[in-house]
């Protein structure tokens, strides 16, 4: 393994989370916003340090009860994977 590289991350979670929450989580913007089924979301999207940065804001969703429904590298999704 390598070491750790900054990469951007985009988090959601079930329900609304207030804007002021970034300082908290490492700056990352959040947005506030609904499923197709009318579902409340929180959608967070920033870049991280490296993986104990993720693993710190997770812990702090995890802290006040968030359910996270998705993490995603959004890095990755622009990689070249041979298609």
């Amino acid at each position: 393994m390598g070491p750790s590289k900054k990469a951007t991350y985009r988090i959601r979670i079930q329900g609304h989370l207030e804007p002021s929450w970034s300082d908290r989580l490492a700056d990352m913007t959040i947005t506030q916003a609904y499923t197709a089924q009318k579902q409340p979301i929180t959608i967070m999207v920033g870049m991280l340090d490296d993986q104990s940065a993720l693993a710190g804001v997770l812990n702090t969703l995890h802290g006040i009860n968030c359910n996270i429904l998705t993490v995603e590298n959004i890095d990755e999704g622009t990689l070249d994977q041979g298609k």
